[in-house]
This record gives structure tokens, C-alpha cells and sequence, in this order.
């Protein structure tokens, strides 16, 4: 993909560059920062999709190798309106959150049993040429009441990086489930009916001071 020199960097030159169907970056990583304009249709392909590419960047005639780090999107058109490239330096690691895919048919589900998957991508480091386009997790041994985490998960070449009590996935039994969700409606009717009793006991000392006026 190919992208060119910014000649100026500021709010106003943002918006005119946007104006034309463009989108102001920075590349970073490297020996210096590097500002550039892309065309915002070079974006569809690379941002709105769960997958991880390598994207080499022609700037200026000299190419780089790089990874998209960070995206800002319009909040209500979620046209992306800024991005930051990460250069890739082949001796230094990176730090980038790769897709989690799931294989095979767990034990638990053919029993009965739900597959529930709480995270979609994982965050590594390792050297760019160790790091796969994702994550791959075989759960057909899994049973009902089985788990996968964060820190079950191995590799030689790769470190995770999120908080390792945090779930994967897991195989649940569809009664507790059912019990989950019936907690998560009780707490939710507790907490209205205690600002019920609250409003209704401010209404009650409110009162006497009115009749004393």
C-alpha cells in the first residue's frame, strides 16, 4: 500500500485532508516519526475485519514494513479518521492482539453443554517472524465445567500479555446458565427496588417539612 508525505500537521490540515477522502497517520518505531495522508478506501480491507496484516508502506519511494497499532473512528459514521502505524524492526519484538480461532468439537458440548468464548483476540509480543496470523485453541477435549485461560496458554516463541486469570473459553452446563442469568435479574431488581425504597423515604421526610411551612 502507498501513502504520502504530510506537508503540514494540525487540526486544520486534518480536516482538509479528510475533505479529499483521506486519512492523516503517523509511522512510528523507527528512526523518526513519519506523517502521511492514505486513501480512506485502503482501509476497508485492513480495519474492518478480526485478522492481523503485515502492511508494507511505500512513502515517498521507500517501503516499510508495518502493522496498524491504533485506529479512531467517527463515532457515529465510524469512518476512520486517524491511524498509527508501528514499523517493524525484525530485532525488536512487537506487542499486537491476535485473533482467537476455535477447532474441533468439545466433549461437553455433545453432551449438553455451551461453548462460551469471552475473548475474541489475545494480546502477545514476540519477534515478527514467530507470530502467526492467530490464535489457535483445540477444544474438543473439553468437558462440561472445563476452562481455558489466559495462563494455560503456551508457546516458545510467544509471551501473552493479558492479565492471566482472564477467561478464553469455557463449557458450561445450560443449568447454570440459566442460574447465571437468573442471578444477574435478581441483583438488577434489588438494586431498582432499593432506589425505589430510597425515593420513596426522602418523599417521606420531605414531607413534614412542607406541612411546617
Amino acid at each position: 500500500m502507498s501513502g504520502s508525505p504530510r506537508e503540514s500537521v494540525g487540526k486544520k490540515d486534518a480536516k482538509k485532508v479528510r475533505a479529499k477522502g483521506h486519512v492523516p497517520c503517523v509511522m512510528y518505531g523507527g528512526d523518526q516519526q513519519i506523517h502521511f495522508t492514505m486513501d480512506e478506501r485502503d482501509f476497508n480491507k485492513l480495519v474492518f475485519t478480526p485478522d492481523v496484516f503485515l502492511v508494507n508502506l511505500t512513502i515517498d519511494g521507500k517501503e516499510y514494513p508495518t502493522i496498524i497499532q491504533e485506529v479512531q473512528y467517527h463515532p457515529v459514521t465510524d469512518k476512520v479518521l486517524h491511524a498509527d502505524f508501528l514499523q517493524v524492526v525484525p530485532s525488536k519484538p512487537l506487542k499486537v492482539a491476535l485473533p482467537v480461532r476455535l477447532t474441533g468439537s468439545a466433549i461437553g458440548v455433545v453432551k449438553g453443554g455451551r461453548l462460551i468464548q469471552r475473548q475474541s483476540k489475545l494480546l502477545i509480543q514476540g519477534m515478527i517472524d514467530d507470530i502467526p496470523d492467530f490464535i489457535e485453541i483445540d477444544v474438543s477435549d473439553m468437558n462440561i465445567g472445563d476452562l481455558i485461560k489466559v495462563q494455560d496458554m503456551k508457546h516458545d516463541k510467544l509471551k501473552f500479555l493479558d492479565v492471566h486469570s482472564e477467561l478464553i473459553v469455557a463449557v458450561r452446563a445450560a443449568r447454570k446458565i440459566e442460574e447465571e442469568l437468573e442471578e444477574e435479574e435478581e441483583e438488577g431488581e434489588e438494586g431498582a427496588e432499593g432506589a425505589e425504597e430510597g425515593a420513596e423515604g426522602e418523599s417521606a421526610t420531605e414531607a413534614p417539612e412542607e406541612k411546617s411551612e
